[in-house]
């Protein structure tokens, strides 16, 4: 699996392929590809943004007084 950053093209979206994907799935210009995607989002905890990271969940711990 391969990750690829989404790039903006005038009004349409876009991703490169890298080289090393090309000779290895032996492609060529002009083929047809199926992709599956997988958005990954960031998130933002403690205000540090984390891209792809799991949701930080606080585990409240009980402490008697």
């Amino acid at each position: 699996m391969e990750t690829v950053e989404v790039k903006k093209w005038g009004n349409s979206f876009g991703v490169l392929i890298s080289s090393r994907t090309v000779k290895r799935l032996n492609l060529q210009a002009g083929e047809k590809a199926q992709l599956e995607i997988f958005p990954k989002k960031r998130i933002s905890g403690f205000g540090i943004v984390a891209k792809g990271a799991k949701i930080f969940k606080r585990e409240i711990e009980e402490r008697e007084l």
